[in-house]
């Protein structure tokens, strides 16, 4: 079968090689050091909304390994051995994400500051985008202020029944079995994301959307996630936490993942009893955020689909 011609390409290699030499010349200089980490794994994320590629082999009696959705759990093991700060230019891999900003396999930027507070990794986040995409001043705006503002709902006191009356009320609703965070993320992306200016930070998500971050009181008094999202050109582009290192709460949260994904017929996946040991060993305090290599060369080449920036997306 002869090959696609993929006109663009040509000036997609070169602009992706141009990003990846000025993104290792911004952590050289300020002394972050590049490393790798395994793709595959014996374990794999608990998240119910991000599903692994599993790998057999011809060995019956071998556990199945795992595509690594994310480096985030090994470049903490790192941390916790005394790495000091750290980046990765890694693929990442994601079954069932198909759609003009997703492909299965894609590119995270992944870096970890110990010592940073969310503030201090937000701030490096826009000197590399100003670099890079001469975006600067860029607004930080909190998650529940563009709920009151956009909505006028509060998403960290509302009740779930009310919720799902104001969702319904809103945008269509095709499945029964949600909770808020499903209800809340629908909300996001069709009511909130269009409105979005050109690049703009969200910070202080919902407690129930803490993942691996640390859940501290807001102005008000209310729990909130120490996390943020940046988002450009209606995309979101990074995902940055003030990182969690209780071991004990970190193994609470798999726990509550895998009731859940129970609940929702998913594959029960084995928990990385290594992150936990190096958490429970001494991980730093410390800031660390993933942003999508692809997706920022889409903002770059003012690309609306992935495929114009990936040399071989898959069909």
């Amino acid at each position: 079968m002869a090959e696609r011609k993929h006109h663009s390409l040509p000036g997609s290699l070169k602009l992706r090689a141009s990003v990846l030499a000025e993104v290792r010349r911004f952590f050289a200089e300020r002394e972050v050091m590049e490393v790798e980490t395994p793709l595959l794994g014996t374990s794999t994320v608990t998240d119910v909304h991000l599903h692994s590629f599993e790998v057999r082999t011809h060995d019956p009696s071998q556990l199945p390994l795992f595509l690594q959705t994310s480096p985030e759990y090994a470049m903490k093991r790192l941390l916790a051995a005394g790495s000091g700060p750290i980046y990765q230019i890694a693929k990442a891999f994601r079954a069932g994400e198909r759609s003009r900003l997703h492909n299965p396999e894609f590119t995270l930027i992944e870096w970890y500051r110990p010592g940073f507070s969310l503030a201090d990794l937000m701030d490096e986040v826009e000197q590399l985008i100003a670099r890079l995409l001469s975006r600067q001043n860029i607004p930080r705006v909190t998650y529940g202020e563009l709920f009151r503002t956009h909505l006028n709902l509060d998403p960290h006191t509302i009740a779930l029944e009310e919720l799902k009356q104001r969702s319904d009320e809103l945008i269509d609703v095709r499945s029964a079995d949600l909770d808020a965070t499903d209800y809340l993320q629908l909300l996001m992306g069709q009511k909130i994301e269009p409105s979005l200016p050109d690049s703009c930070f969200i910070y202080e998500y919902p407690e129930a959307q803490a993942a691996l971050s640390v859940v501290a009181p807001d102005a008000e008094g209310v729990p909130v996630a120490q996390r943020f999202e940046l988002y450009v050109d209606g995309m979101e582009l990074a995902n940055g936490y003030f990182e969690l290192t209780d071991a004990a709460e970190q193994r609470a949260r798999f726990e509550r993942d895998l009731v859940r994904r129970q609940q929702l017929g998913l594959p029960a996946v084995p928990v990385d009893e290594e992150l936990l040991a190096a958490m429970e060993a001494g991980l730093p305090s410390c800031a660390g955020v993933a942003l999508g290599l692809d997706r920022l060369l889409m903002a770059l080449g003012q690309n609306r689909d992935i495929c114009g920036v990936i040399s071989y997306p898959l069909d």
